[in-house]
This record gives structure tokens, sequence and C-alpha cells, in this order.
């Protein structure tokens, strides 16, 4: 059954590639859109999901055969002005925005076709394959701030400052708390990973719970980002998207140790070969001219 479905969706793809070329011949980031009404909600979708049980990462590979054009067999969107990476991503959050999609509680006229036709096993499934796949990590803005409160910091700093310590005087939490040092997330609550985002993406999901409003069934998880991101500038929201999307792992203690040992013991490189002398013109050697 499981390669019937997968022969299925792959024929699926064919029927929506279209669309997909559409959206790669833009620059602009893909707005969530209204549903798409030739496609059926699922409002037991999210149920679905909660009672499936944990993914098959090599399924899911071969599901991720059409997510490739977008998302990449490795996760990492195939045009970054247009598609967020999805690798390294916990298998509990994507099945959760699958199934937000599927059920139309969450819109995007792109993804709901896609979600439409997984069942919830796949979606458990294509999140635990991208769940193994290695995390990017893009280049934060370096660039001094020359004027506002955050004059002359380095404009992923705001950021840092925001997602390392938050602002106690507007009640915003440090973001490491729920996402990680590393912005690696919380796989228990499916905290999303957000460490190496695209910048657009991230912005543009903070911006939606600065706005407060959502179709979502259960909005516990919206509420929390809803309340967090409603005291944020718009430049905050920029210089925190810019700081998530250079964030990336340190090399622990033991690993840096390595390195630099391995550095120091690297055998010194070879001398060039000493070029040999020309040989001496006999009519210009003592005793031997006119």
């Amino acid at each position: 059954m499981r390669h019937a479905r997968a022969y299925a969706f792959a024929g699926f793809a064919a029927l929506v590639v279209g669309a997909v070329a559409f959206a790669q011949t833009s620059v602009e980031p893909l707005p969530d859109n209204p549903p798409v009404e030739a496609v059926p909600l699922d409002a037991n979708a999210l149920a679905a999901v909660a009672e499936a049980r944990p993914g098959d990462a090599q399924n899911g590979a071969t599901l991720a055969g059409t997510c490739a054009a977008c998302h990449g067999l490795d996760g990492k969107g195939t045009i970054a002005e247009i598609y967020p990476n999805i690798g390294g991503q916990s298998e509990r959050y994507i099945a959760q925005q699958l199934a937000l999609f599927k059920s139309g509680e969450r819109a995007n006229a792109i993804m709901q076709p896609f979600a439409a036709m997984l069942s919830a096993q796949d979606m458990r499934d294509l999140g635990a394959h991208y769940a193994t796949q290695k995390p990017v990590a893009g280049i934060a803005d370096d660039t001094v701030v020359a004027e506002g409160p955050y004059k002359d910091l380095k404009f992923y700093e705001i950021g840092q400052q925001l997602f390392r310590s938050g602002d106690g005087t507007r009640g915003i939490p440090a973001c490491l708390a729920c996402h990680g040092p590393a912005g690696h997330g919380n796989p228990g609550p499916a905290y999303p990973a957000v460490g190496g985002q695209q910048s657009w993406y991230t912005a543009r999901r903070l911006e939606e719970y600065r706005a407060g409003t959502t179709a979502e069934t259960d909005k516990a998880q919206f509420e929390i980002m809803a309340a967090i991101a409603k005291s944020l500038t718009d430049e905050e929201i920029q210089a925190l998207a810019s700081y998530m999307q250079g964030l990336h792992a340190r090399p622990d203690a033991r690993t840096l140790a390595a390195i630099e040992a391995a550095a120091a013991n690297a055998p010194a490189p070879a001398p060039a070969p000493a070029t040999e002398a020309p040989a001496e013109d006999p009519a210009t050697t003592d005793g031997q001219g006119s």
C-alpha cells in the first residue's frame, strides 16, 4: 500500500508541477493564501497525526521526491527567496504543519493540494525523513545601525540580544528558552527549529504572530508566540530573522580541541626545491678570460 500511495502521490505531482513552475518564476515570497476550493478539507487531520505511529524515515525519503522541487531532498529550499528550509526540522512539527494545511487551518495555495494527498502516517514519515537531514545556516546582516535606539549596533546584534536575553521590561522572554541556544527547537512540545531559516520566512511568521489572528482551532501555541511578538518593532522582527538565519551549532569543546590539535600537528609544508645556480660562463671566470 505504501508503494501504491507513493505512485499515486507522484502522479498527483504532475498535476501541480505547473503551479510550482509558476511560483519559481517569481522572487517574491509566497504568502499564505485562501484555501483552494477544489481541494477538500479534512477537519480531523490534526487528530489523525496525533494518533499516527512514529515516522518511517525510509518511506519518508520516497515521499519526499515530490517535495524536492521546492524544498529539496535534503530540506534546503531550492530557491532561497521563495521556499523555506525544512532540513533538521522536528518530525512532529513538520507533520503538524502538514495537517494544518490539510485541514485548511493554515491556508496556502501551493501546500494545501500536496498535503491533501497525504495520510497522517505519510506526514509523520515525511517529518522523520526531513528531521534526519542536516540544517543549513545562512549569513546574518552585520550592517551597523545608523540611528534609532539600537544605533551603532550591528543589525543582527539587535536580534541576538532578544534571542539570548529577551527584554524583561516588555515581557519578552529569550527565544532560546523554547527554541534552544542554537535554534534547534524543542521536539517535545513541537517548538520548531529556527536556526538557519530564511530570514524572509521567519520575519513573515513573526508578523503573522504579531497580527494576532489565526484560523487554527487549537490556538495554545499560536497565542504563546502572539503574546511575545505583539511588542516587537519592525526593526526587531527583521533583526531577529537575520540573526536566526545565521544561527548554527558551535562545535563542542572536545571537537574544537581536536580541530586545533590536528592543525597544530599538521606536517609543515615541504620546502620548495632549491633553484640551481646558473653555470658560470668560462669567458667571465677568473683565469679564463682574454
